[in-house]
């Protein structure tokens, strides 16, 4: 678990707790970490790939709520192990992932006993509830094709490999008002559509 910078911060006796307690897992990609509604009984700390977490609800398919990459931890399923709660979305293997899981008891300790951890915990809430607050308030609030372009200007690269499938997720849109809001914006010279991805021309 070298990628998770906080466990230098960790005391001597949490980080040997770490050590002795992970399990390795690989899994590829499309594979499912857990489904909304279940029960999490370990956190996974990822070393390789991404995770996308999304909600299903009424009205779309799926909102996409955020990724998590090396060296990040997902609030949903750590919430899951540590209340012992369903979980809030699903987690789907983004990317073929490597990685490391914690049993919940060990986890459940380490936030009795270890200060270190139990920082490095709510400073993880904290941030993600930010992001998350700020994805709320633009799908309540924010008209749908500025959101589009938003996200377009926010990637850094012109040629943007994406489906309107997964932009829909993305945005918490469906796919038949995405290709509406992409061909609109083709039309006004702004990008160009090609096979499985998008190119912005402005």
């Amino acid at each position: 678990m070298i990628s998770y910078n906080f466990l230098q911060d960790l005391e001597p006796f949490a980080l040997d707790t770490f050590k002795k307690n992970s399990t390795e897992i690989s899994l590829k990609k499309g594979n499912f970490l857990f489904f909304q509604g279940e029960i999490c009984n370990d956190i996974l700390f990822l070393e390789k790939g991404s995770v996308r977490l999304y909600l299903q609800g009424e009205g779309v398919d799926e909102i996409t709520l955020y990724k998590i990459s090396k060296g990040e931890q997902c609030v949903i399923n750590t919430s899951s192990v540590i209340s012992q709660t369903p979980a809030v979305a699903t987690a789907v293997c983004h990317e073929d992932l490597q990685g490391f899981l914690i049993n919940k008891d060990i986890v459940r300790d380490l936030m009795l006993q270890s200060s270190s951890y139990q920082n490095y915990i709510f400073n993880l809430f904290s941030v993600r509830l930010v992001s998350l607050a700020q994805l709320i308030e633009d799908i309540k609030f924010k008209r749908l094709d500025l959101r589009v372009k938003e996200w377009l200007s926010s990637q850094k690269s012109q040629e943007i490999k994406i489906t309107h499938e997964e932009l829909a997720q993305t945005l918490g849109s469906t796919r038949v008002v995405i290709s509406r809001i992409l061909k609109s914006l083709e039309k006004q010279g702004l990008i160009l559509q090609l096979r499985g991805s998008i190119k912005i021309i402005h």
